[in-house]
């Protein structure tokens, strides 16, 4: 399938069908870790909700679906995505403003008032030497180029105080993630995600609170998948139908 943006897609169905999302038919596709970021998000109607570096829209048409009522904007630097992420709140209906830039840039830059809540999947890498080089359809979502820091500084500066940040990276950069963040949010929740119970989680779910003082929280871990056969847990399941959320 070619859709406007000149892209060639494919359309998948997320949540039990309640969404369905387009997305590039070669490069990145948004997946588990994407379900998993939406279903951390407790906006209520009416609150106010950024992500950063949306791509086409996989997160934002989530939490739409699961949270009606809230207010939702996504940064994406690669044009066609963004394209593609506008298109993909059309086909669903969603309250969802696209905006072209790069979190390097700052999140003054975009010249809005600060929300409720910030959420970001940001790239898993910030050395170029520390993996064989991706894909070009992938370097975009695996390469952060201005590092970490630069998402950090971002999601900061893009809530309110008292607002919520919650990312999902990988567990090895819970240290970074926390450094980072600490430098004005606190109350921090942790949530390990294992892919089987008997392994090392492999990624973190991070939640923080802008001006937060409450101590650290070592939440239950999620675990994807049992080697008794079946696909998923039956609580990864829930989530991924949308039938469960991940509270903090």
């Amino acid at each position: 399938m070619t859709v406007a943006t000149g892209l060639e897609v494919v359309e998948n169905a997320l949540l039990g069908g309640r969404v369905r999302l387009r997305q590039p038919a070669r490069g990145y596709r948004a997946g588990m870790d994407a379900a998993l970021l939406a279903a951390t998000v407790a906006a209520t109607a009416g609150e106010r909700v950024v992500e950063a570096g949306c791509g086409a829209g996989a997160v934002l048409m989530q939490i739409a679906a699961r949270r009606p009522g809230v207010q939702l904007a996504g940064l994406e630097r690669d044009p066609a995505l963004a394209a593609l992420a506008r298109e993909n709140a059309a086909l669903n209906g969603a309250d969802a403003e696209v905006i072209e830039g790069d979190v390097a840039a700052g999140f003054r830059a975009l010249g809005l008032p600060p929300f409720d809540h910030a959420v970001s999947n940001p790239p898993f890498f910030d050395d170029p030497g520390a993996l064989r080089a991706p894909a070009a359809g992938k370097r975009g979502a695996w390469m952060a180029d201005a590092g970490l820091a630069a998402w950090t500084r971002f999601l900061l500066k893009a809530v309110r105080e008292g607002g919520t940040i919650t990312v999902i990276h990988r567990a090895d950069r819970l240290a970074d993630l926390l450094a980072g963040l600490g430098a004005t949010a606190g109350s921090f929740a942790v949530r390990p995600v294992h892919a089987f119970a008997d392994e090392p989680a492999k990624r973190v779910l991070v939640r923080a609170v802008k001006t937060g003082k409450a101590p650290l929280r070592l939440l239950p871990a999620l675990v994807l998948h049992d080697r008794g056969g079946g696909k998923h847990t039956a609580e990864a399941e829930a989530v991924l139908r949308g039938e469960a959320a991940l509270p903090f």
